[in-house]
């Protein structure tokens, strides 16, 4: 391998073997203490709703996939593709010299010391062998370190923090004695919930044109969650694929139980049903401030939706906006004009809709029931689609950010919020792209290209490739948020101790 690897020797101590169930839908064993992967597999269960369902790592990738209209796209990729990027030697290189452990670890404890909210907190990894070890734990990074490189996981996921150590769950004489206490309240935006109005992609695929969608959700989602919750501390990840996951990281939000998660989750939730043919947003009237100001900042990609997608354009799916339509002779008029001009671009179907409406094609037309329809077709077209069970559930596990998508090769990157529209997924760098701009960089040092002078400090590997503003966007990140727990641990400590 051309790359260079640099030794690590050290053993994570004792692997606990856990007696858990594998992810969801991939038939992934779980190894329990003193069985084979062939008995795991045996007698695994499914947990749908504890792991997170974006981009599936373990599809079968060299399916055949609907080609996109895009000429730069992400596509289904080759088994031989992606076996490069999960390369046991390319795996290993990335956990030693870019992963962002130390980060990670300041993130995920809250504080720079150690402490039982990195300690107690469970990780879950899937092994190049698809067996799923889940309630993993760490008291350092430099032993989560460890582990990653001894055991090479195409991925792992962060669950949550537990009242005791994950490992010592089988020496509690109760069970309930072992529950989760806090975790990141979380968020799954996936592309394939957006392919029944999407027309350039299916399935894995993404393009520009339709990653607009994750562009959307993400402004109108982060807007609520710091306008209407008041949280501040909110992190974007792209999933490396198809998709967007969001971290709040704030204490409020962490603290929050099942009950409080599922309030959140179904007052960010406005589209119902899954079928395709049915209405489904359904709003009371006058409107809630979250959805007139969701609708101000969705309007105008609308717009661009219609440009870019044409929804309309297929006869099936021009049906579908006709039902949602309340006056059955505009639908007749409508109908009738676009029967007669095939091809008619969806902008125009759009236009047509108030153009006959002024024309009085029906005496009997509500316009004001008009006007509503035709709101509830801009958020249908527009609002978030999110996979609310992910969030619902304090024990839900979700990737964790930096992690290489075995599919496409490219880092789980934090997403900056404050420039979401220049965010491009397809310029996210894979795995071997990054190894090799370490390779040139080194090279170049040596010819004497970079200027780094004798006595400056030691540069990180990460900080010789393109992963460099990632990670100093993550590190920045969780510097605030240090910041603030610093504040509310202070605030604590001057209480009066004797004030009830």
């Amino acid at each position: 391998m051309p790359h260079s690897v640099s030794p690590d020797t050290g053993s994570s101590g004792d692997h606990d073997l856990p007696d858990a169930n594998p992810q969801s839908s991939h038939s992934t064993p779980t190894i329990r203490a003193g069985e084979s992967p062939e008995e795991a597999e045996k007698s695994s269960t499914a947990l749908e709703d504890m792991f997170d369902d974006d981009d599936d790592d373990l599809d079968d990738l060299s399916s055949s996939m609907a080609a996109s209209q895009e000429p730069q796209s992400v596509q289904a990729i080759s088994g031989a593709q992606s076996a490069r990027f999960s390369d046991p030697e390319i795996m290993r290189a990335f956990y030693q010299r870019l992963f962002p452990f130390r980060y990670l670890f300041q993130w995920l404890n809250h504080s720079p010391s150690p402490s039982t909210d990195f300690g107690h907190r469970e990780f879950a990894f899937t092994l190049p062998n698809d067996a799923y070890l889940r309630y993993q734990s760490f008291p350092s990074s430099d032993l989560l370190r460890k582990q990653c490189i001894q055991m090479l996981p195409s991925r792992f996921e962060v669950g949550p923090v537990y009242s005791t150590n994950p490992r010592d769950r089988k020496t509690l004489r109760k069970s309930s004695a072992f529950r989760p206490l806090n975790k990141e309240l979380v968020f799954d935006i996936d592309m394939t919930d957006y392919d029944e109005i999407r027309t350039c992609c299916t399935g894995a695929n993404i393009c520009h044109r339709c990653w607009a969608f994750i562009t959307m959700a993400i402004k109108v989602i982060d807007t609520a969650l710091r306008e209407d919750f008041g949280f501040k501390h909110i992190l974007w990840v792209y999933s490396g694929r198809r998709g967007a996951h969001a971290w709040v990281c704030d204490k409020r939000a962490r603290e929050l139980d099942d009950s409080k998660r599922r309030a959140v989750a179904g007052y960010l939730e406005l589209l119902k049903g899954g079928d395709s043919s049915g209405k489904k947003v359904n709003l009371k009237r006058p409107l809630h401030p979250h959805i007139e100001r969701s609708l101000r900042i969705l309007r105008n990609h609308f717009s661009d939706i219609l440009e870019t997608q044409d929804p309309w354009l297929e006869d099936d799916r021009a049906a579908h906006l006709l039902s949602l339509l309340p006056d059955r002779d505009l639908v007749a008029a409508l109908r009738k004009r676009w029967d007669s001009a095939p091809g008619r671009r969806s902008g125009s179907k759009w236009a047509d809709i108030d153009a006959l409406a002024e024309a009085r094609v029906s005496e009997h037309l509500d316009s004001k029931a008009l006007l509503e329809a035709k709101i509830d077709i801009v958020l249908e077209y527009t609002y978030p689609r999110l996979d609310a069970e992910v969030s619902k559930k304090l024990n839900h596990l979700l990737k964790s950010p930096f992690c290489v998508h075995p599919g496409t090769g490219r880092v789980c990157v934090p997403i900056d919020v404050q420039k979401v529209e220049e965010f491009d997924p397809l310029e996210v760098p894979t795995v071997t792209q990054l190894l090799d701009d370490i390779d040139q960089w080194d090279h170049d040092k040596m010819d004497g290209v970079d200027g780094e002078g004798t006595g400056e400090k030691k540069i990180q590997d990460w900080e010789k490739t393109r992963l460099k503003p990632y990670v100093e966007q993550f590190r920045n990140f969780v510097s605030e948020l240090l910041k603030d727990e610093r504040a509310i641990k202070r605030e604590r400590d001057d209480a009066d101790p004797m004030e009830f």
